[in-house]
Parts: structure tokens; sequence; C-alpha cells
């Protein structure tokens, strides 16, 4: 060895010495006892808190759910097919987060917010935690501003506002993913951003409406976050609070933001199958006792807040499947007491052609009008008396024949009133609309029209008000209500109309 390469190897010491630090540094390190199911139980980490993240010694993350005296119970987040017994995990010491930010408008993500639609990279600025104690009621708004679904049965009768927690409710196939749909494609133009959390759907349905968003280009105002049901069941649990998460980065800057949860049945599901793996104790329907706070947590960060802490809002719309129509099931009854009012949808009612199939008499918004422009409350008042009046009606005329012209009349424009509740998927309608349909079916003005011809009556009237009387539209859109001079117009326009008109 030369004297060039002692004099670097001396050099090299020093550097190494000089950079020595005596401090000692503390890690918190398990070793794994049992995996299966992406469900692992490791001896250790007893200074691991709940929803703390972890990382295996194969560079696979995962997430503390149980606690347990000696070991914890963690849930894996990706493959759990490479980690085996007696591997090293450690805890990170920070609570599981995603980076949230502008970046994940027109994106699909997975429950961790990493990208899935093969766009590259997701620019985000902000680590929010899954997480989060709901906003206190001093920070709360009253809920009283509408977002418009677009769809006449919904906004006339079962009203929704700004901060609320609509639950959609059905059997299997009666149009549940179709309303949520619906409303996030009317949002465009109303500064409202919408995030869709599909929970074990399948992969070629959450494609299909990605697809349909695209198409409408409503996916500028999008995220979606997808857990589809060939991934584990640790991701369909924790992708719903991804969703609030990432809803929470956009209130927090005073953005109005509609959050869809495909459904939380099936979230109950995986959260049910991970407790079981976990021995969690099963209770009723072998759900844990705490699946009601899994849900409630979750819903009540739902809110509207006031001005001074921002004025952001969270809206709910969050999806339960029932069987057979049995609303009194458990998680049925556990969404249904968490929420602020349900929009019920019947098979028998599909099945009939009325779509959406709301059941009126089942279905209820506890914000009631107070999420009504003002234009809406004056055409939707007598709606939904009229329309549980025609139900009953209709069930005692088919005892008997011998009906009088008071009861012939309520039967007919409650028949009216059916159909022109009736709605294509796919096609919300502006408030202004549906206001002006609204006010001639209640003041009588398709009495005399055929039933089967009141679809392409609607049709008929709505392109000649847009043709020939936009004012009117541009005034209820404006001032917000149906005033004299306005109503005077609309009458006139009415009146014309039916002299064009030929059923």
């Amino acid at each position: 060895m030369n004297s060039d390469e002692q004099k670097f190897i001396v050099e090299e010491l020093k550097r190494e010495i000089g950079g020595f630090s005596s401090q000692a540094q503390e890690e918190s390190i398990g070793f794994v006892l049992e995996t299966g199911d992406g469900v692992i139980r490791a001896s250790g980490l007893g200074k691991a808190s709940s929803m703390e993240l972890v990382t295996f010694e194969n560079g696979t993350e995962g997430v503390v759910l149980n606690l347990e005296e000696g070991q914890v119970g963690i849930i894996a987040l990706g493959d759990a097919s490479g980690i085996k017994e007696g591997d090293r995990v450690t805890a990170s010491g920070e609570v599981l987060s995603l980076m949230a930010g502008e970046g994940l408008l027109g994106r699909v993500v997975d429950s961790l917010g990493k990208p899935k639609d093969g766009k590259g990279d997701i620019v985000a600025d902000t680590q929010m935690p899954l997480e989060k104690i709901a906003p206190g009621v001093i920070t709360r708004e009253a809920v009283n501003v509408p977002i418009q679904t677009g769809i006449k049965a919904i906004d006339a009768m079962i009203p929704i506002g700004r901060g609320q927690r609509e639950l959609i409710i059905g059997d299997r196939q009666t149009g549940k993913t179709a309303i949520a749909i619906d409303t996030i494609l009317n949002q465009k133009g109303q500064n409202v951003i919408c995030i869709y959390v599909a929970i074990g759907q399948k992969e070629s349905k959450t494609a299909a409406l990605v697809s349909d968003l695209e198409k409408s280009g409503a996916m500028e105002y999008s995220i979606v976050v997808s857990a589809v049901a060939s991934e584990s069941a640790s991701l369909s649990y924790l992708a719903p609070y991804a969703g609030c998460a990432i809803a929470e980065y956009f209130m927090a800057r005073g953005k109005d933001v509609l959050v869809v949860y495909d459904d939380l049945s099936r979230h109950a599901w995986a959260y049910r199958q991970i407790s079981l793996i976990l021995r969690r104790p099963p209770g009723r329907e072998a759900y844990p006792g705490d699946v009601f706070y899994v849900h409630s947590r979750l819903l009540e960060r739902s809110a509207r807040l006031n001005e001074k802490y921002g004025g952001g809002s969270i809206t709910a719309l969050p999806i339960i499947e029932t069987q057979a129509g049995d609303v009194s099931a458990y998680i049925p009854t556990n969404v249904i007491s968490i929420t602020d009012g349900q929009i019920y949808l019947e098979s028998s009612l599909f099945f009939k052609g009325i779509r959406p199939a709301v059941n009126v008499g089942l279905s209820v918004s506890r914000v009631g009008s107070s999420a009504q422009i003002k234009a809406m409350k004056q055409v939707a008042g007598k709606i939904r008396l009229d329309l549980a009046q025609y139900r009953e009606l209709e069930a005692f005329s088919q005892f008997g024949s011998d009906l009088d012209s008071k009861t012939r009349k309520q039967l007919e424009r409650g028949k009216r009133m059916v159909e022109i509740l009736k709605q294509k998927q796919l096609s919300p309608l502006p408030v202004e609309q549906q206001v002006v349909i609204l006010f001639a079916v209640t003041h009588g003005y398709i009495d005399d029209v055929s039933e089967e011809k009141i679809g392409e009556w609607e049709q008929k009237f709505l392109t000649y008000v847009q043709e020939q009387g936009k004012e009117i539209l541009d005034a209820i859109n404006k001032e917000r209500v149906i005033s004299d001079m306005t109503q005077e117009k609309l009458e006139k326009y009415l009146k014309d109309f039916k002299e064009i008109y030929q059923d």
C-alpha cells in the first residue's frame, strides 16, 4: 500500500469518526407471529397506537387495528403473501394518512391516495389523516343551502342541503348509484367538488362509471376512490375514510364537497371479515360490537362550517343495500339512525317503470324545505301530500268503480304527477326547468294531456320555454323565487303552448 492510499484511508476514517453521533436512536420493533387473509398478528410494538403505520421486512406497509396485551393486530396495505412468521415489523410513529391536493381532481386513486388510472404521479401538498375527530357544534353552520340533485322527485320532496348526510337505501339494482351519479353530473358549474368512493365494486362497474363521468365532463371536478372486490378487505375498509380525508382537505379551504359512499353495506362486510380474523367477539349477525361507531365516526365528519372556520362543507350520500326490502336489518337501521334522512327506493315501483323508484312515504329529509330555493317551495309544497293521497285513493278505487267526480279528478291528477316525476338516467334538470314543469302540474295545465303523452309534453314544453321564454328561466335562476310578474309570464307561455301542442 503506497502513501497516497494510506492518506486516503486515514482521511476517510477521520470523516466517519467526525460524523459519529453518540445519541441512541429509539425504534419500536416487533416480530410477526402469524399471518393470513391480509391480517397479521405481531409481538412487541408495545408503544404502538391505533391506526399507526408500520412497515414489514419486505417493504409492505400495514396499519395497526388491534391493541392487545403482548401483541397487536395489523392489516396489510398491499400484497401480504410475502410476509411470513418471524419477519421484523417496524412502527413509524405516524398515523395512517394520505397526500391530498388539487392534483387529485380528475383522477382515480386507491385507498391510500395512490394513482390507479395510469396517468402518472399525483401532485399533492398536504398530509391528511384518514381518521379525524368530527367538527364540533361551535364550528358548524345551519344546513340551509341546497345541493341540487337535478332529479325532480328528490329536489321537490326530499331536498338535500350542503353539509347534510342523506342515505340512499334500497334493494340491489333499484337505481341507487344512478341517483348519486346524476347528482354528481348536476354539480357542473355549481362550484362543488365531487368524490365517489367505490367500496368492493366490480372493476368493470367502476370503469364504466368513470367513463360516464368523463363523457359528461364531470371528471374535471370529481375524484374517484376505488377499492375493488378483487383487492383485500383492508383496502375496502379504509376507502371511505380516504374519501372523507380528501374531502376535508377541500372543506378546510372553504369549498363545498359532495361525497358518495357506494356502498356502506360492503364496507360493513369488509370490517366484519377483518374483525373475525382478528378474533374480535362477534355480535349480532356476526358483526363486531363497534360496527355502529365505524360508520358514525365517518358520517359525522360531514358538516357545513361557519364563516369563522372557512365556510366549507361536506355533504355525504351514503348508499346501503337492503335484502328483500328489509330496512329493519342491523346495518340499515344503524345508518338510518346516523343520517339526516333517507331516500328509499322500492323494487315494486322500479319494476312498474317508475324511475327513480322513490317511495315518497318512507323517504324523508330532516332538513326539509330549509334546503330548497323559494321558487321550489312555491311549486313543491303540495306535491308530497297530493302523491300520498293519490296512493291511498288508488288502493281504495280498486275495490269500487263508482267514484265521484272529485275523487276521479284527484286520481287523474295523481297519475300525471307520477308520470311527470319519472326521469331518465344521466339527464339531470337545472332547478329552474324543474320549477316550470312542477308549476304546470300543480296548476292543472296537464290535466287534459293523456297519461302516456306526459313525457313527450314535458320535452316539448321545455324546448318551447328555452326558445321562446328564456327570460322566465333566467329570472327564476337569478331571483330564486317566482315573482308575480314571472308567474304571469309563465302562465301566458303555458296557455300559448297548450294551444300549439296537439296530444
